[in-house]
């Protein structure tokens, strides 16, 4: 079967906006990933941010990049709403009126794909051109054949503590657009899945967290719940980000733009080799280089 590029070669490494919403330590590590290079693999076309409060301007300005603000708070309440949330109608169609002002700002860069580096406002801007994520869960692991640590925030890492999990991993996807919920953004490729990181849930028991977890409210209160479970499950999150999505983000952004990464007409992933294209479910990358393709074992493929 043919294989698919992503997006259109061309001679010069495709140039891709990062998109982010605070701290912007993904971002940085991209960036210097590419930094100093004679020939990088991609170029970074700006950095966009939706948080006039978030790095991005001293990230940008370290590192000769354009900056652009899309401020998705500023855009609510001028149209009447202080919350961004998309629970309502009028929330979900203000988003969508958001995003297509941000195809309007990135639309004179020309780029090729994008990079959401800790991107926090859903959108279907995922539609119009590939963007890659990191995301804090091994999206392999299904259960009933839907991928098990989906989620916003903390919730693939709260997810794996209560199934009894040892250790995380970080996954790049091809990010999917937000249509209704944010877990199908989830849905997309895998391109590459991190070392596993073990899990430690700080001499917590097991049964207690459960017990945690089921006397929480139905709704999250602004801030979070704050509880043990929530505490435990962001210090792992944080450790994931600093031995998983350093790990993997760079160097399968880097595979991405250089063409090693293709799909069928049936959106089977492939991954060149030395041999050519193979079909894989994803690629688990190691901190020393070495990237180990691992091949679908769902039935029908190779």
């Amino acid at each position: 079967m043919e294989v698919l590029d992503f997006f259109k070669a061309t001679a010069k490494p495709p140039r891709a906006v990062i998109f982010m919403s605070g701290s912007g330590t993904n971002a940085e590590k991209l960036l210097d990933s590419v930094a100093g290079h004679h020939a990088p693999a991609w170029r970074p076309a700006a950095i966009l941010t939706d948080n006039p409060a978030s790095r991005a301007a001293k990230i940008a300005e370290a590192h000769s990049v354009p900056l652009l603000l899309h401020d998705i708070r500023q855009f609510y309440l001028s149209r009447g709403e202080k919350s961004i949330s998309l629970a309502s109608e009028k929330g979900r169609a203000i988003r969508n009126e958001w995003t297509d002002e941000m195809r309007k700002i990135i639309l004179p860069l020309d780029i090729d794909f994008g990079i959401l580096a800790g991107f926090v406002p859903l959108t279907n801007i995922c539609g119009d051109f590939p963007c890659l994520n990191v995301h804090p869960g091994d999206l392999t692991v299904e259960k009933d054949g839907h991928r098990l640590l989906v989620g916003l925030h903390c919730i693939p890492v709260e997810t794996a503590i209560l199934a009894g999990f040892d250790s995380l991993r970080s996954s790049v996807i091809v990010a999917q657009p937000y249509t209704g919920k944010g877990g199908e953004m989830d849905s997309g490729p895998i391109l590459g899945i991190s070392q596993a990181v073990p899990l430690d849930i700080m001499g917590a028991e097991l049964a207690d967290l459960h017990s945690i977890y089921r006397s929480r409210p139905r709704k999250k209160p602004p801030g979070g719940f704050k509880d043990k479970l929530e505490e435990i499950a962001r210090s792992n999150q944080e450790r994931l980000k600093r031995l998983g999505d350093w790990t993997v983000f760079p160097p399968a952004v880097a595979d991405f733009a250089s063409g090693f990464f293709g799909r069928d007409a049936l959106d089977n992933l492939y991954y060149r080799t030395n041999d050519g294209f193979i079909r894989i479910k994803t690629v688990e990358y190691h901190p020393d280089g070495r990237r180990i393709p691992i091949k679908s074992t769902r039935e029908g493929e190779e």
